[in-house]
């Protein structure tokens, strides 16, 4: 491509990644609320099925943000404002930074132990990620097929030497080996990043088939790899098979392909133009802020609130099955209101802030 030809572009909203992000966090919360559950029933083989569908939530939370970060700095590029967009996906990944460190503060004594600070859970991951990921979009969104090539081939090497990160001496073992203290490290997570900034950079250039075929690519390629999984584990030395092997993020990233897949599916049956539904809407409340939603249901089901109130001192630990799905609903409800709340709340500040800096720029003379 000539410098002075058009960069290829596709304005199509691809609203099933909002979707998918939406269903992630309901799932999310169910996970979370199992905390609710006797220990006896959270032992049952009822919860173990649950656990291998929530297993999906974080690949398909890290997997949206690649994607989203891809889209619009390719869409950013071909539209001639990239130099100032990546500011503003700056100061969005500072903020989930940002919300990261509230949680751990909330459950950690950071101001006495300041080391709880690096503490990798899933909202740290996913802001190193961004912040790791950012340079390299920002530097190949105008040549997209080269930002395509590239998130693919690091997503594969990062799934590949994954094994591998279960050998890192500390303290660099925290970004590479799962652990109490690191949740979520960036082997093989960061897989799942690249992996979404792939399928978001076909997105923002060549819009839904493109992306459409090669999420049936990556299903492919997914079920292929999970069906090797003894002939990856021989290829490395000892490691946890289902937390860092090959074939365990194979599986996991052909099923979030899937879903997304089915979800365009159902987005290319909505007529243009047709007002959302009920369930839409209260879906996409969580899509589009998946960041408010993480921080007050952790707090609404953890921190006891004025030190009397948290849905885990009330009911943790106690509840049998009727009560679990009640609470996670009430929970689900009370998480939904409070985005809400925010949203509009920031929706009215940025608006202040916009008036009161037009009624301070000085007057252009005529």
């Amino acid at each position: 491509m000539s410098p002075s030809s058009p960069l290829p572009v596709s304005h199509e909203r691809v609203r099933a990644i909002d979707w998918l992000r939406g269903i992630a966090v309901l799932f999310m919360v169910q996970t979370h609320s199992l905390a609710l559950l006797t220990p006896e029933l959270r032992k049952s083989a009822w919860v173990g099925r649950l656990l291998k569908v929530d297993g999906l939530v974080a690949p398909a939370f890290i997997f949206s943000a690649g994607f989203a970060l891809a889209l619009v700095m390719v869409r950013s590029a071909a539209s001639g404002q990239l130099r100032e967009r990546v500011p503003k996906n700056f100061r969005r990944t500072c903020e989930v930074l940002l919300v990261a460190s509230l949680v751990n503060w909330a459950w950690f004594p950071l101001l006495s132990e300041p080391k709880w600070l690096f503490r990798m859970d899933i909202l740290q991951c996913v802001g190193v990620c961004l912040l790791l990921m950012l340079p390299v979009a920002a530097a190949l969104a105008p040549r997209p097929r080269v930002l395509a090539g590239v998130s693919l081939s690091l997503a594969f090497i990062v799934f590949a030497v994954s094994p591998l990160g279960e050998h890192v001496p500390e303290p660099w073992a925290t970004l590479t080996k799962k652990s109490s203290f690191a949740p979520f490290p960036l082997l093989p997570w960061m897989g799942f990043a690249w992996l979404g900034a792939f399928a978001g950079t076909l997105a923002g250039a060549w819009g839904r088939r493109p992306l459409a075929l090669a999420l049936l690519l990556l299903v492919a390629v997914g079920a292929i790899g999970a069906a090797s999984g003894d002939f990856l584990f021989q290829l490395y030395p000892h490691h946890r098979f289902f937390v860092a092997n090959p074939s365990n993020s194979a599986a996991r990233f052909a099923w979030v392909c899937a879903v997304l897949l089915g979800l365009m599916g159902l987005e290319s049956r909505v007529p243009a133009g047709h007002a959302p539904s009920r369930l839409r809407r209260f879906i996409e409340v969580f899509g589009t802020s998946s960041l408010s939603a993480y921080f007050f249901h952790e707090m609404l089901l953890f921190y006891r609130l004025g030190g009397v109130f948290s849905f885990q001192r009330f009911w943790g630990d106690r509840s049998g099955w009727g009560q679990y799905w009640l609470l996670t609903a009430v929970l689900i409800v009370a998480t939904w209101l409070l985005c809400l709340a925010w949203d509009r709340l920031e929706h009215r500040v940025r608006t202040a802030l916009q008036a009161l800096s037009r009624r301070l720029r000085p007057a252009v003379p005529q």
